[in-house]
C-alpha cells in the first residue's frame, strides 16, 4: 500500500503530509476514523526506523548527536508522525468521541504501550543515553534538564531491570494503560446514560428560568416532552442548588454519586482496585516501597511526609471554619424545616445557597445576566492584552472539530504570531465532563532557529445558550474559564528549545500555578468592571453587586478547602499502599478521608470509581498538587496586589520567569526568580480570612 493513500477510503491520509492550512493547523474536516490507525502504525514504523539509525550510529554518543538529535532535526516542515496523530486522537477521545473511536482506542492501547516500552526498555538506546550522562560537554541549564530527564526517564521506565523484570514491567504497564482507558469509557457511558425526565411543571419549583430553559432544550434534543436534567455539571449543579423537590434532589444526587458502582458493564470497582495494585507493583519493581514514593521524586513536594504536612497544616487551619460553616447551614435548615430535620448530602447545596442569600443577598443567578459568554471571552482575552499585550483574532479559516469550537490566532505585543487557541465551551454527547487544556502541537525551536509555535486547546462544559437567551455563565464558570485560560497562557507563551520541556511540561505540583493564579481575578472589582455588563440593557454590573461578590468570596472557604484535602487524602491512601490492596473500595474510601470530612457520609456513594484524575488522568499520588499550587498562586498574586493587579512589569516578570520557561529548570528556582523568596502558606490564609495560632512555613 502507498503509505500516503488509504485504499479503503481512496483518499490521502492528512497525517502523512503538510496540512496546508493556516499555521499548519489540524485539518479536522479531512480526517476519517481509518486515518488514525493507519497513521499510528506508520508513526510507530518511522519511530523504530529513527531509533535504529540512532543506535547504529558509529560516532561517539554526544548530547548533540543523541539527545538533541530528534528535536534539532525538526525543520519548518518537519513533524513527528506519532506525536502528530497521538495529540489529535487523544484530544478527540476526550472532546468529541464516538463508539468507533472508543473501539479503536481499545485496540490501539496495548500496541502503543508496547511501543513505548520498546523504546524505554531498548538497552542500546539507554547505553547511548548513559554514555552521554556520564561524559558530556558543559551544558546549559535547559540542556542539563533534558539530559537528566532523559536518563531518569529511562531508569524510571525500567532500563536497569533484569530481562525477566522488564518483561514483567511490560505486562503491568500494558494492563494499566488499558484499564485506565476502560475506566474513562465506563464513566462517560454511565454519565450520559442517566437522565431525569420531568413532565410535571411543579417538579421544577425553585429552579431559575435559565435552568428551566436548559432542561426544556435538553428534552427537545432528545425528542421528549417536558424537561430533562442530566449529570453534566451545568444541568446538575443548578438543580441541586435550587430545586425545592427534595426527593428529586436525592434521586439526582444518588445517581451522580453512585456512578460506576452498579451491577453492569460500567462498574469500575474492580478496575480501581486493580489499577492501585498495578501501580504499586510497577513502583516496587523499580525499587520503591509505594507508588507515591515513586511519583514524588519528581515533584516539588519531594516525599510523602511533605504532602502529609501540607494536609495537616490545612486541616488544622481550616477545620474550625468548616465546622462552623456546616453548623450555620444546619441551623438555617432547622429554622426553616423544624428542629428534627436531618440535613442530608442532597440538601447541602440547597441550604448553603439560602444561607448565602441571607448573609450576602447573592446567588449565581443574580450574576448570570452580567456574564454573557461573549462578554466573558472579551473580558478574559482583554485581561491577557492588558497584562501581556497579546491580542486574539477569531479565524473562520482554521478548521475545527465541532461547530461549537472557536479558533483564534494569537499575536504578541509586537504583532508577531504567537499561537493558535481553540476554545470548546459547551457540553455534548461525546464529550467528557469537566474542563481541561491540551495541545494539538507543542512549541520548540528547530535547527534553523525557527520558533515553532503551539496550537493550544481550551475545553470546558459551560452553560449552553437556549432559544430564549445567550449562554449566561455563573461566577463559578467564569473562574473555570480563567483557570483553564491560565493553563493555555502557559502553553502559548512557551519559549524553549526542546519540545519536551516547553509549556505545561513541568512537575505536576507546579503546573496548576498559572491556572489557579488567574482565578484570583474573578473577584477583583477592577477586572469585573472591564466586561461585566447586563446582556439586555448594557448596564455595567452595579458596584453593590461587586461588593457582595468580594464580601462573599470566602463563603464556605473552610468547607471547600477540606473537600479538596479529602480528595488528596483519598489519593494518597491508595498510592501509599505497600502490600497488595484487596480492601472493599467503598468503606476504604470512607475511612481514608475521614479526618477532612465534616458532614455525614452515606454508605453507598463512592467517589473513587469516578475519580478520573487519580485513576485515568495522570494525577495518581498527585492530587495534592491543587492545594500545593494554591499556596504558590496566593503567594504569587500577593505581588500583583502589592504592585497593582494589572501591573505590566510584574506580569512581564511572571511571563519571563515562569510562563515561558516550561520545565527548563527546577520549579522552585523559577518561582524564586519571580518572587525573590520561597512561598509560605500565609498569603493563602490571609486570602481566605483564616487565622491560626501557630503559623509556620509550608
Amino acid at each position: 500500500m502507498n503509505e500516503n493513500m488509504n485504499e479503503n477510503q481512496g483518499h490521502t491520509n492528512p497525517f502523512f503530509e503538510p496540512y496546508n492550512t493556516p499555521h499548519d493547523t489540524v485539518p479536522f474536516d479531512r480526517i476519517t476514523t481509518a486515518d488514525y490507525e493507519e497513521a499510528f502504525m506508520e508513526g510507530i514504523r518511522r519511530d523504530n526506523e529513527s531509533i535504529d539509525k540512532l543506535i547504529n550510529d558509529p560516532a561517539e554518543p554526544t548530547f548533540d548527536n543523541t539527545l538533541a538529535r530528534v528535536d534539532l532535526s525538526k525543520g519548518p516542515h518537519y513533524y513527528d508522525l506519532l506525536d502528530r496523530v497521538s495529540n489529535v486522537f487523544s484530544c478527540m477521545l476526550s472532546a468529541e468521541t464516538n463508539d468507533d473511536l472508543d473501539a479503536l482506542a481499545q485496540k490501539l492501547s496495548p500496541i502503543l504501550t508496547q511501543h513505548a516500552n520498546d523504546v524505554s526498555l531498548n538497552p542500546r538506546l539507554f547505553e547511548r543515553i548513559k554514555r552521554v550522562y556520564d561524559h558530556h560537554r558543559p551544558l546549559s541549564p535547559e540542556e542539563t534538564m533534558l539530559l537528566n530527564n532523559s536518563y531518569d526517564g529511562f531508569v524510571r521506565s525500567g532500563a536497569l531491570l533484569s530481562d525477566g523484570d522488564k518483561k514483567r514491567l511490560r505486562k503491568l504497564t500494558e494492563e494499566a494503560s488499558l484499564l485506565s482507558l476502560q475506566f474513562s469509557q465506563n464513566l462517560l457511558k454511565e454519565n450520559k446514560a442517566f437522565e431525569l425526565h420531568l413532565t410535571d411543571e411543579q417538579q421544577l419549583s425553585g429552579l431559575p428560568q435559565t435552568a428551566v430553559a436548559a432542561a426544556a432544550q435538553a428534552a427537545a434534543e432528545r425528542k421528549k416532552e417536558g424537561w430533562v436534567i442530566t449529570l453534566d455539571f451545568p444541568s446538575y449543579s443548578p438543580f441541586m442548588t435550587y430545586a425545592d423537590n427534595r426527593d428529586l434532589r436525592r434521586q439526582l444526587y444518588m445517581a451522580r454519586n453512585t456512578e460506576c458502582t452498579h451491577d453492569n458493564d460500567q462498574n469500575n470497582l474492580d478496575i480501581c482496585r486493580r489499577l492501585v495494585n498495578l501501580r504499586r507493583e510497577i513502583a516496587q519493581l523499580l525499587g520503591y516501597d509505594t507508588y507515591a514514593d515513586y511519583v514524588l521524586v519528581h515533584r516539588m513536594a519531594n516525599n510523602v511526609h511533605n504532602v502529609n504536612r501540607l494536609f495537616d497544616d490545612l486541616i488544622e487551619a481550616y477545620r474550625p471554619a468548616a465546622l462552623d460553616e456546616v453548623a450555620q447551614i444546619e441551623a438555617l435548615a432547622h429554622r426553616l424545616e423544624g428542629p428534627d430535620f436531618q440535613v442530608e448530602p442532597w440538601d447541602f447545596s440547597y441550604y448553603a445557597h439560602k444561607l448565602k442569600m441571607e448573609k450576602y443577598h447573592l446567588d449565581a443567578e443574580m450574576l448570570r445576566p452580567y456574564f454573557k459568554l461573549e462578554n466573558v471571552i472579551r473580558g478574559i482575552f482583554g485581561l491577557a492584552t492588558r497584562l501581556y499585550g497579546i491580542t486574539f483574532k477569531e479565524s473562520h479559516d482554521i478548521p475545527v472539530y465541532h461547530p461549537d469550537v472557536k479558533a483564534y490566532e494569537v499575536f504578541d505585543a509586537d504583532g508577531s504570531y504567537l499561537a493558535v487557541l481553540y476554545a470548546d465551551f459547551h457540553p455534548r454527547k461525546g464529550k467528557q465532563g469537566g474542563a481541561w487544556m491540551t495541545e494539538f502541537q507543542g512549541q520548540w525551536i528547530d535547527s534553523q532557529g525557527n520558533n515553532v509555535r503551539p496550537h493550544v486547546s481550551l475545553v470546558m462544559n459551560l452553560t449552553k445558550p437556549t432559544d430564549d437567551h445567550p449562554a449566561l455563565l455563573t461566577l463559578g464558570e467564569v473562574e473555570t474559564f480563567l483557570h483553564e485560560f491560565g493553563h493555555s497562557l502557559h502553553g502559548m507563551f512557551a519559549n524553549t528549545r526542546f519540545q519536551s520541556l516547553s509549556g505545561t511540561n513541568v512537575w505536576w505540583d507546579f503546573v496548576e500555578l498559572p491556572s489557579q493564579f488567574m482565578e484570583n481575578y474573578a473577584v477583583e472589582k477592577d477586572f469585573l468592571r472591564t466586561f461585566a455588563v447586563h446582556y439586555q440593557t448594557g448596564e455595567p454590573i452595579p458596584d453593590d453587586l461587586i461588593n457582595r461578590i468580594v464580601e462573599s468570596r470566602n463563603f464556605m472557604a473552610g468547607y471547600n478547602c477540606l473537600r479538596q484535602v479529602s480528595f488528596g487524602l483519598l489519593d494518597m491512601a491508595y498510592y501509599t499502599q505497600s502490600q497488595e490492596f484487596d480492601a472493599d473500595i467503598i468503606p476504604f474510601e470512607k475511612h481514608a478521608w475521614e479526618r477532612a470530612i465534616v458532614t455525614p457520609q452515606l454508605p453507598d456513594t463512592c467517589m473513587t470509581v469516578q475519580f478520573s484524575h487519580i485513576m485515568a488522568g495522570g494525577y495518581a499520588a498527585g492530587y495534592y498538587s491543587y492545594k500545593w499550587a494554591e499556596v504558590l498562586d496566593a503567594d504569587a498574586f500577593s505581588v500583583f496586589k502589592k504592585n497593582g493587579i494589572f501591573d505590566c512589569q510584574t506580569a512581564q516578570s511572571f511571563r519571563d520567569n515562569i510562563l515561558s520557561r516550561g520545565g527548563t529548570e527546577h520549579p522552585m528556582t523559577l518561582y524564586k526568580r519571580f518572587r525573590g523568596q520561597e512561598p509560605t502558606i500565609d498569603a493563602l490564609l490571609e486570602r481566605n480570612g483564616i487565622h491560626r495560632k501557630h503559623p509556620h512555613n509550608q
